[in-house]
């Protein structure tokens, strides 16, 4: 269930990630990587790609649609070669390959794919983080002005509540795009990345 207004009520599909922006958390507090959480777009985007790096963040198990609380974290792939910048790279791909996952998850229930996915939290001030999840679904993906979406939708829960707002229309003209992004990676090349990805999943 997701609200009720004037005796309607709405409901919603959900997916929990265990581990999401905890895991940037894990690089700044536990290894040390960078110093706050802000700083891993910098690091992950010195390099072009994770190298083949692969950071399945099960740190706490695995969420929907694996749901397997011992799965256990794995850092896939490394070399020689591998710097902090791959890791952190990584840590952002893990990341949008869990939602990536729940999108997948959430099609398959609904029978129908989503067209556009609009995000919200801490975690969608990462440019990069957010193009790659774009590219990985093939969808657009769309950031509001307003990132902190769960205390302004409790804000106009009470605002309807005390006729703050006469209706959900009058909401839904407040809110403001901030930046659109759009699939620029092959899809060949993203189902791979997906591919590689699953078999990586299995090993956690």
């Amino acid at each position: 269930m997701a609200w009720q207004l004037n005796g309607k009520t709405t409901y919603a599909l959900e997916g929990s990630a265990f581990i999401a922006g905890a895991a940037v958390q894990w690089l700044r507090d536990g290894l040390k990587m960078i110093k706050q959480s802000s700083e891993i777009e910098a690091l992950a985007g010195q390099v072009p790609s994770s190298d083949g790096v692969v950071f399945v963040p099960a740190l706490a198990g695995l969420g929907a649609p694996h749901w397997n609380p011992a799965a256990r974290g794995v850092i896939h792939g490394i070399t020689r070669g591998t710097t902090a910048a791959h890791i952190a790279r990584a840590t952002l791909e893990g990341i949008a390959h869990q939602v990536d996952d729940l999108l997948r998850a959430m099609a398959d229930d609904f029978g129908q794919a989503p067209v556009e996915l609009k995000v919200d939290g801490g975690a969608c001030a990462n440019n990069l983080l957010m193009q790659y999840q774009s590219d990985l679904f093939g969808i657009d993906v769309t950031r509001p002005q307003m990132i902190e979406t769960t205390a302004f939708g409790a804000a106009f829960l009470a605002g309807l509540g005390v006729g703050l707002w006469k209706s959900q229309s009058e909401i839904v003209s407040t809110w403001k795009m901030d930046r659109r992004f759009t699939a620029q990676m092959d899809r060949e090349h993203a189902q791979a990345k997906r591919s590689h990805w699953q078999a990586i999943v299995a090993k956690a």
